[in-house]
């Protein structure tokens, strides 16, 4: 199973923020949200070429996460 990573999703918008749809996933994956958001300027700089009004950003947890399970009895 894959490990939890962050992606950054390129969000193209309306006026205002209004009706924002996915343009682009950035092939980076990033080791936690934090590290995910620090980079989001940089990825929106390099996203500029999209025909959108306005652009944002998003981090998208990707990979898997297990649940961890007691299997032992109560008491």
């Amino acid at each position: 199973m894959e490990p939890l990573y962050y992606v950054i999703a390129i969000m193209g918008c309306g006026d205002a923020g209004t009706a924002c749809e996915q343009a682009r996933v950035e092939p980076i994956r990033y080791r936690s949200a934090l590290e995910c958001q620090a980079a989001m300027p940089a990825a929106l700089t390099r996203n500029n070429d999209l025909s959108f009004p306005e652009l944002t950003g998003a981090c998208q947890q990707q990979g898997t996460r297990m649940a961890r399970v007691d299997t032992r009895p109560p008491g």
